[in-house]
Parts: C-alpha cells; structure tokens; sequence
C-alpha cells in the first residue's frame, strides 16, 4: 500500500500502527517521526509564516473574507495551503489522509479532492478525519489502523493511550484543589484553547477557563484574560515551537495588563510546545496532558515528560 499522508496527526498515527513503511509523501508540516522529513513533500504553505503573529492572522482574515466573497465554488476553501499534483501523480498514492476539522491547520478535504481530479487514471482512497475532542482523536486513530489494515492494532493503541489518561486523572483527582488555567491558541490577538484541550486541562487536574470542549477556539480581550485572572498561564500558539512562542513573549510583557495578571504575579507562566503537542490531534496528545500536568504541579505528577516541550518563562 502506498500511502500520502496531508496530515501531521496522521503521520503519526500511521508510526504508531507500525505502517511507516507504506508512507511515500508528507505535507509540509508533518515532521515527526524525524525519519519521515526525508520523505517527498507533496504540500506548501501560501503565507508569509515567516512575521508577526499578527499579521499571519491578518493573512488568513483576508483569506477568509475572499473566499465569503467568491462566486467560484472551487474557490470556498480557505487554501492557505496548496497540493503539488505532479508530485502527487508521480508518487501514485493507493490512500491519502487529510482532514476536515479546519482549513487553517492542514491540506482540507476539498483542496485534495480538487487535486485528485486533477490527476488522470488515478482513483486513490480519501480518508478525512474530523478531530474536535478526543474521543475523535481516538476514533481517527481506529479509522487510520482500519485504512491500513491493521484494526487490531490501532484498538490496543487507543486502549493503551485512555489507560495513561486515566492513571494521570487518577494521580491529579487526589490533589486538595483545582488552580484556573488557561491556555492560549494565539498571542496577537489573543485566542483560547477549545475542542480538546479542556479536557486535556481536566485530566492534569485543572479548571479551564476558556474554551469548550468541541467547539473552536474562542477570541480574547485582554479585559477578558485580566478578569478570568488564571493561576496558571500556557502559551501555546497553534503550529509555534517554544522558541518562536517566546519571540512573542515581549508582545504579552509590555502590554499595560500583563503584570496584572495572577500567573504573571506568582510565577505560573509556561510556554508548551503548540506545534508538536497541544494542537496536533493525533497520539501525543497523551503527552500533551502529561505536560501540562507538569506546569500545574510540578514534579508531584510523578510523571516524566519532554524536557524540550514545555518552559518555565516566569
């Protein structure tokens, strides 16, 4: 079986089911496992990713307000992305994963449908997963192992990852408290974490703030961060490792608010790695609890997580 993967999540599930073998083309940002960044790019970002946070908003605003705009059918989908389709005719996939949960985080449904008419004499199977809290996680990843043939498999995986979420529920449900967290998608603006990062925040026995689980994160005022006032703050910008995040930081500091802030006052300020953890909707996501049980409790977790994903900024 040949197989194209346009999603980061599913690359990585496709490792976890043991069929890493099979994947001959990737998306731009499907990164890990590291073996699979020599893999053909089949995929490229039509933004400037490379500026301020606010203006990549402003881009995919104007992407947006466009594609409200247009007459054109073919033209609806937010493409911030675009598909190589001489790549994709040269590769011949059999299966190739995208996803349908949002436009803005990967290659949609429709851009690859789009390209797939584009080719001749080729009838590839498209599967679409469609994350929006993680029971839909865990059933991506039944639906990828069945794609794949290998349902068994991807059963005993789905187990494996509820039972580490349920010993770390277990471990913070004896905690005397549960401090107010929050968790940010964005910086500039400022935006909430939603679908399943509340429930990532539960099980690591916090109380979220912003944010419902299913539902698309929600935009912020700083008003509205100042009197939700978290104990414990966690930046993590959708598809920002921590070291661009704190590129950001100053934008949070010399905000006239920000030492206003609780977190800020007693020193419960973090920064997670958004792009491999918190918004990659695929099995790390197990990790990604795990993390941020490390940021509200410290070392009383009891549980050894990625030095490199997480950072105490102040």
């Amino acid at each position: 079986m040949r197989i194209i993967s346009l999603l980061a999540s599913a690359t990585e599930m496709i490792y976890e089911l043991g069929c890493l073998d099979q994947l001959v083309g990737r998306s731009h940002e499907c990164d890990f496992p590291p073996q699979v960044r020599s893999l053909p790019v089949v995929s490229k970002v039509q933004i400037d990713i490379d500026t301020s946070s606010a203006k990549i908003d402003e881009q995919i605003k104007q992407l947006a307000r466009a594609s409200s705009i247009t007459e054109n059918a073919a033209l609806k989908a937010l493409s911030i992305y675009s598909i190589d389709v001489e790549q994709l005719q040269a590769l011949r996939p059999d299966v190739i994963f995208t996803q349908t949960q949002c436009e803005v985080c990967a290659v949609s449904e429709r851009d690859v449908m789009q390209a797939v008419q584009q080719l001749t004499g080729l009838q590839p199977r498209v599967v679409s997963l469609a994350p929006h809290q993680l029971s839909d996680v865990w059933q991506d990843v039944l639906r990828v192992g069945q794609a794949l043939e290998v349902p068994e498999r991807a059963r005993q995986l789905v187990n494996g990852y509820k039972k580490r979420m349920d010993q770390l529920h277990s471990i913070t449900s004896s905690f005397a408290y549960r401090p107010r967290v929050a968790v940010l998608e964005w910086l500039d603006p400022l935006m909430g974490a939603g679908n399943w990062t509340p429930e990532l925040v539960a099980c690591a026995g916090g109380a979220n703030i912003f944010g419902e689980v299913g539902l698309h994160s929600p935009w912020l005022t700083w008003e509205e961060l100042l009197q939700a006032n978290p104990a414990v703050l966690v930046l993590s910008p959708c598809g920002f490792t921590i070291e661009r995040t704190l590129m950001d930081l100053p934008l949070l500091q010399q905000h006239t608010l920000w030492s206003s802030l609780q977190a800020v006052q007693t020193g419960q300020v973090y920064a997670i790695d958004g792009n491999q953890y918190l918004n990659r909707s695929g099995p790390r996501l197990v990790e990604s609890a795990e993390l941020l049980g490390r940021v509200v409790w410290g070392e009383n977790i009891g549980v050894e997580v990625d030095a490199q994903g997480w950072k105490h900024i102040t």
